[in-house]
């Protein structure tokens, strides 16, 4: 199972949005400081997650949240 993900900084406020096999595991990841991108907004929390049975389903939705990001379409996925 794939995930496409979004996270939020608890420090600055800020939104990651990836995809990955294992969301668990990479939200250690990025809490540990080991994904550059996301290394200054130390701790991260899970605020929404799709499954999807393959990667290129998760990467086109990451995409697809990531091309109205800040728009209503994104600000209803982080309200649920």
């Amino acid at each position: 199972m794939y995930s496409a993900y979004i996270l939020q900084s608890q420090k600055l406020g800020r939104y990651y949005i990836g995809s990955c096999k294992d969301v668990d595991i990479r939200i250690k990841k990025h809490n540990a400081g080991a994904v550059r991108a996301t290394k200054a907004g130390i701790p991260w929390g899970l605020r929404h997650r799709e499954e999807f049975l393959t990667r290129s389903e998760a990467v086109r939705r990451e995409k697809q949240i990531k091309s109205y990001k800040g728009g209503e379409a994104f600000r209803k996925l982080v309200k649920k």
